[in-house]
């Protein structure tokens, strides 16, 4: 066995671990972060039944997306959003997870190609106010939602964040980044509709998102409800 492959078997243990502590019927999708590493690495990931993969750097993307096509992948694009990159995000992708500004949703949705379904999209948010990340602040996620998911094309389906690292201390209250993302979510899906709605006047939406956790942080996301985690150096290893 391969130390991909072993490596990738290790990820997929350690998240049912961790549903099976917290919520065994909790869905976590893992997303296999394959930034700056070849089309091979992804082709031996895929052939072990890793499909979703997510790319930060446009073109390195676009050249592993041509390479594969012949391959059912799910690619999300995780990197910086910005307006010269959307036509290509809406054209080869199924996921855009950093999505901070209405320009850009409007973008992505004008531009969506009419024979391939919605572009899914998550609302990125700066949770943790960092200078140096994307993302909206916490205040502003119901407004961006709302105009956001009113446009055709796209599917709103919940929010992304990158935390900053916790230390033990934090990880035992209830304030800290992983769990305020999680009760946004449940207040944009009591809002927007979702699974949390109690009101019987909202819709059933597709809002059922929370993108969040990395290798080194995904068994307190999971905790906290995320249904991606976005998993790199732990199935792929260091990135040079």
């Amino acid at each position: 066995m391969s130390t991909l492959i072993e490596n990738l078997k290790n990820v997929r243990a350690c998240i049912h671990a961790h549903k099976n502590e917290h919520n065994a019927a909790q869905t976590v999708t893992l997303l296999a972060v394959s930034k700056k590493k070849p089309s091979s690495a992804i082709k031996e990931a895929f052939d072990a039944g890793q499909t979703a993969f997510g790319e930060n750097y446009l073109q390195e993307a676009l050249d592993k997306i041509e390479t594969l096509k012949k391959l059912p992948i799910e690619w999300h694009f995780i990197g910086n959003m910005q307006s010269n990159k959307t036509r290509e995000i809406s054209t080869h992708f199924d996921w855009a997870h950093t999505v901070d500004r209405l320009k850009i949703a409007k973008r992505l949705s004008d531009q969506r190609p009419s024979h391939l379904p919605p572009l899914n999209i998550c609302i990125q948010v700066n949770i943790d106010n960092e200078p140096s990340k994307a993302g909206i602040p916490e205040g502003d996620i119901l407004a961006l939602a709302k105009d956001i998911n009113a446009l055709p094309n796209i599917t709103l389906r919940g929010l992304m964040a990158i935390p900053k690292p916790i230390d033990t201390n934090e990880a035992n209250n209830n304030d800290h980044a992983f769990a305020r993302m999680q009760q946004h979510l449940s207040a944009l899906q009591a809002q927007l509709g979702g699974k949390n709605s109690s009101d019987k006047n909202i819709g059933e939406s597709n809002i059922d998102t929370l993108s969040m956790g990395m290798s080194n942080d995904m068994g307190l996301a999971i905790q906290h409800g995320a249904t991606i985690v976005r998993i790199g150096t732990a199935i792929f290893g260091e990135r040079t």
